[in-house]
């Protein structure tokens, strides 16, 4: 049979289920996940496999309408993640639509050359009126090859997407190993897990004004992986809501980062050492931009 291998760019606008969307086609977490929008900040790659074909998954930071250095950079980051693919998948949160903040996306897209599919998400929660309305209206505006419609928490439409992708990748070798799912390195994976626990225990509270580093890991002769990181805030404030009563919020943070570490990492155990530093101007250390795996923009 003839291999096929291409790039697939996963488009959307914040909190459409991008991340989800790509961790249920890879098939297990590669991508983090939270309720807040904008959580993804930089171009991560999951790799799926269907049949002979290697799919290419760019899950990029929602496109939004930047006002920060950070914004910019992670809008950025999400239009390079388009450059070049070989299939532009544009993800629509079905039970929303096409809002005020999703079509100048839209009409960004409708110029491009890319072929291009579009996935409207979230079908389990949507009216069925309102899918077919919103449905109809893409057609008019991007004249996509394909619509689908999905629930990627469900999992439905799932195997017939992965199906479709397998199908408009181009004919070409595998660029990775069948068994490897990610382009992160170890590193960058520990910041998002650390960063995604910020999230899932702190959303209501903390605003987006924090980074993780990882600063030293280190793979130790027993199978452990010693892992030192920092979490950047801009104010005192922020950092006692981190912390929580006698750090007790940020102990349950590390407590559950190292648990989900241990399992993706593949180690016997996970030490993981947290701190909180307060650097007012975080966002303007390009050092830290490098890191987190962001270009510095201007």
């Amino acid at each position: 049979m003839t291999q096929r291998c291409g790039l697939v760019a996963v488009v959307g606008a914040p909190n459409a289920g991008k991340s989800t969307l790509v961790n249920a086609l890879v098939g297990q977490k590669v991508a983090i996940v939270s309720p807040k929008a904008q959580t993804t900040r930089v171009r991560l790659m999951g790799i799926a496999i269907e049949g002979d074909s290697q799919i290419l998954l760019v899950d990029t930071p929602g496109i939004f309408d930047p006002r920060r250095r950070l914004d910019r950079a992670m809008v950025a980051a999400a239009w390079s993640g388009a450059e070049n693919a070989d299939v532009i998948a544009l993800v629509i949160d079905a039970k929303t639509g096409v809002t005020k903040r999703v079509q100048p996306l839209v009409d960004t897209l409708a110029k491009r050359p890319e072929p291009k599919i579009v996935i409207l998400n979230k079908v389990d929660v949507t009216p069925k009126e309102k899918l077919l309305a919103t449905a109809q209206a893409l057609q008019e505006q991007l004249s996509p090859e394909d619509i689908l419609f999905v629930s990627a928490t469900t999992g439905d439409g799932i195997p017939q997407l992965k199906t479709l992708l397998a199908s408009r990748v181009p004919e070409g070798p595998w660029h990775f190993p069948e068994d490897q799912v990610s382009d992160a390195t170890d590193r960058m994976l520990a910041a998002e897990v650390t960063r995604e626990q910020l999230y899932l225990q702190l959303h209501a509270e903390l605003p987006y004004a924090c980074a993780v580093e990882t600063e030293k890991y280190e793979e130790r002769s027993d199978g452990s992986v010693a892992i030192h990181q920092q979490i950047l805030v801009a104010r005192d404030s922020q950092k006692a809501i981190i912390l929580g009563a006698r750090g007790a919020r940020l102990k349950e943070i590390g407590s559950r980062a190292r648990g989900e570490l241990a399992t993706l990492l593949g180690a016997k155990k996970v030490h993981l050492f947290l701190h909180v530093k307060v650097k007012p101007d975080w966002e303007e250390d390009r050092a830290l931009y490098r890191e987190i795996g962001l270009d510095w923009v201007d």
